[in-house]
């Protein structure tokens, strides 16, 4: 379909396109040319009713800094889901973690772009938007002059009952064990892979990737299909920087001896040999300036630095050389502590080579979980949670000075991949929110799986009773690519990686599981896909070191405490019979409050006659209990039989009646005008009743409403015999005790 009268850019007609796909039976939809035709490139992904709109927009002009901007900004719409915003302005304002973390994903698929927006146009709330970003990402770029390494193509991978599921709606996922998003390049290459599992075997998670890699090149033969039709053709961009070959040869012979001699020095730490290879930078810096004037700074820069990489890649793939003397697939030295400060609930520190992270675990009330706005939960369908896990990334960590400031989209993720590590072996019933905390105190090398590792030892610390201890490692890759086509000649994986291997390297390959299975995986590579096998090869060689690393924890602590500390928060119930609600509560809820404010306990609601009460610490559960009986010492109430008639004691005389107690320590309750005689009186004075006057009533058991006691005495001025009770049996609030087995109606 043409739209000879609508221009984009240099005024070429666009063309709206479309093409359809059917991934496992379900239709997927892929088009361009009508919507947002200004930008570079456009496309628009529809899965059931949920559609996606993602825009290209790159410069066209080279700019002379080393630093490549790339913007990836995902945004839900609440007009996509039907709703309105709930904040003041009723508009979309921050970005969520769901949309930081989805815009993370789809950044790191991306190369040489500088800005990718991603627009929900609708959501059905069975088909979740984030994978449909990805492949909309891809098409846009594909579509677009903008030079990319592309298209790419991305499914959603579920596993419920042993079957893998290609995209799967919502509520499949909610019963699935996996749930692995993954993006493939043509020839089934893998070019990322982000993955959460419920403790699944490591045979159902590689099948998994297969079916999943197998699925991608359906989009990806569908998106060429797309640009072969339009016929798209690529801007040819100034390449951003190439160092002289000139210098790059001076650079060896000035200093090639030197960079291996440090690198080839085992004794160095992470500062010692920063400090090393900066010094003798330096020094070639001086010399090269001498030999060519002329230079830019950044020339000689660029150059220093890829003869660096270039002898630290070579170390590793020719003689099998690990800066820090290690072979290719030997751990770190690791130690472990817990229990490091007795007034924490839970606590560990996690020591593995120069990376050290301090987990600690704090127990809340279920109140205090992560409460879903209206939005999230109809667009990407999350719900609350109490368990949460925190990243903290200071900047003296790795040696840095810095402002201490907000959560960063790194920190968020890093805290993200951990959380889901251990969200698995988190027992469903636990009786409190949980949240850990992991504050990275040195840096050198996969932090993020270091948070797990703490972020376990620290859980069984605190004594949740988790069903596995967890461990996560990262595996690192070094290619030799062939100068002709690009393909991966030879490659080595290196198990636990130092962040200048992470540096230098291809890839880093994070896993974590405990000793039966995986429970997450993200993969970031470099390289413009890897080949299934090189993936396959990574998950064995990291579950050999997940074992290893899950046999030194268990040196520490092999499984969780029996009891909590002494020092933890404590959850009673309070069984509060109706009748009594309303002395508990209190008017307009003010004894709760008095309670929550005096003793900082956090007061819940669980059915009609039970409350939840969470005590921080247990002398503020003491403190709760005195409370409570303060405020329900004087309500003992006898057992009182319907139909009978009792003596009463008038201790109140109001306008629409009298207030009465039918014995000491109860409290009074009102007899309406209506029920103190058969003729129609307006005020108590007109029978000449007095307080401290006793007189006769008849129980009519309690209003099931309100629990208020209903009471006669006009009932009585009938011929009828009545007979007159003796009041025994008392009962009470119950404070952590057995429910009565008495009902309300007879009490």
């Amino acid at each position: 379909i043409s739209f000879p009268f609508l221009y984009g850019r240099e005024n070429v007609p666009q063309v709206w396109r479309e093409k359809v796909l059917f991934l496992s039976d379900r239709k997927m939809e892929l088009s361009s040319g009508k919507l947002a035709r200004f930008a570079d490139g456009s496309a628009v992904v529809q899965l059931g009713d949920t559609a996606v709109m993602v825009t290209a927009v790159s410069k066209t002009k080279p700019s002379a800094s080393q630093f490549m901007p790339l913007v990836v900004d995902y945004r839900q719409k609440a007009a996509a889901a039907g709703r309105i915003p709930t904040n003041y302005l009723r508009r979309e304002l921050g970005s969520t973690d769901k949309e930081i973390l989805t815009s993370r994903i789809i950044g790191r698929l991306e190369h040489f772009i500088d800005n990718i927006l991603c627009n929900l146009l609708a959501v059905d709330g069975v088909n979740d938007p984030d994978v449909l970003a990805i492949n909309g990402a891809s098409a846009a770029l594909a579509l677009s002059d903008i030079p990319w390494n592309g298209p790419i193509g991305a499914v959603r991978v579920g596993l419920v009952d042993g079957e893998t599921i290609i995209n799967p709606t919502r509520k499949q996922m909610s019963s699935s064990a996996l749930n692995l998003v993954i993006a493939g390049a043509p020839q089934n290459q893998v070019v990322m892979l982000e993955a959460s599992a419920e403790n699944i075997l490591q045979q159902d998670f590689c099948h998994a990737i297969k079916v999943g890699v197998k699925h991608t090149q359906q989009i990806i033969q569908g998106i060429q299909q797309l640009v072969k039709e339009q016929g798209v053709v690529k801007r040819t961009v100034q390449k951003l920087f190439v160092a002289p070959e000139e210098i790059v040869e001076c650079v060896k012979k000035l200093a090639f001896n030197k960079i291996y001699a440090v690198f080839t020095d085992s004794s160095h730490d992470k500062i010692s040999r920063d400090e090393a290879i900066n010094k003798i930078r330096l020094e070639t810096e001086e010399q090269l300036k001498e030999k060519f004037p002329e230079a830019e700074p950044y020339e000689i820069i660029e150059s220093f630095n890829m003869v660096s990489k270039d002898i630290f890649r070579n170390l590793v793939l020719n003689e099998y050389r690990r800066c820090d003397g290690r072979d290719l697939t030997s751990l770190r030295d690791i130690k472990c502590e817990v229990n490091m400060f007795k007034m924490l609930h839970g606590s560990a520190l996690f020591q593995r080579g120069q990376t050290q992270v301090l987990c600690t675990v704090t127990f809340d009330s279920l109140e205090s979980s992560v409460k879903s706005d209206l939005i999230s939960t109809a667009v990407s369908g999350i719900k609350d949670k109490n368990f949460m896990l925190h990243y903290e990334f200071p900047p003296y960590a790795t040696n840095e000075i810095g402002k201490v400031t907000g959560m960063n989209r790194r920190e968020l993720g890093h805290g993200a991949l951990a959380e889901r590590a251990l969200k698995p072996i988190i027992p469903q019933d636990f009786p409190f929110t949980i949240r850990v905390t992991s504050e990275v105190l040195e840096s050198n090398g996969s932090s993020s799986m270091a948070s797990a590792c703490g972020g376990s030892l620290a859980l069984m610390d605190a004594g949740v009773p988790v069903s596995s201890a967890v461990a996560g490692v990262a595996i690192g890759l070094v290619t030799k690519c062939s100068v002709e086509k690009g393909d991966i000649e030879d490659y080595r994986l290196l198990t636990d990686i130092l962040g200048i291997e992470d540096y230098y390297g291809d890839m880093d390959f994070k896993m974590a599981g405990t000793n039966k299975g995986i429970t997450a995986l993200q993969a970031d590579l470099k390289l413009p896909g890897i080949p299934v096998k090189i993936v396959m090869e990574a998950i064995q060689q990291a579950t050999a070191a997940k074992r290893e690393i899950l046999q030194i924890m268990n040196q520490t602590l092999a499984k969780p405490r029996p009891n909590r500390k002494e020092s933890g928060p404590v959850v009673e119930t309070i069984h509060v019979p109706l009748s009594k609600r309303l002395r508990f509560v209190g008017p307009g809820a003010y004894n709760l409050k008095k309670l929550q404010a005096q003793t900082g306990v956090t007061v819940s609601q669980l059915d009609e006659e039970t409350y939840s009460v969470f005590a921080p610490t247990p002398s503020a559960m003491h403190e709760a209990r005195e409370f409570i009986r303060e405020i329900c010492k004087d309500d003992q109430e006898v057992n009182l039989e319907f139909g009978a008639v009792y003596t009463a004691t008038i201790t109140e005389i109001r306008d629409s009646g009298v207030m009465v107690k039918l014995y000491p320590n109860m409290t009074p309750v009102l007899l309406h005008n209506s029920q103190l005689d058969q003729r129609k009186i307006k005020h108590p004075s007109a029978l000449g009743l007095e307080v401290g006057q006793e007189i006769q009533v008849k129980y009519f058991g309690r209003d099931p409403t309100d629990g208020r006691m209903r009471l006669s005495r006009k009932i009585l001025q009938s011929p009828a015999t009545t007979v007159l009770k003796t009041l025994t049996d008392k009962n009470s609030i119950v404070l952590g005790g057995t429910v009565p087995q008495s009902s309300t109606s007879s009490q």
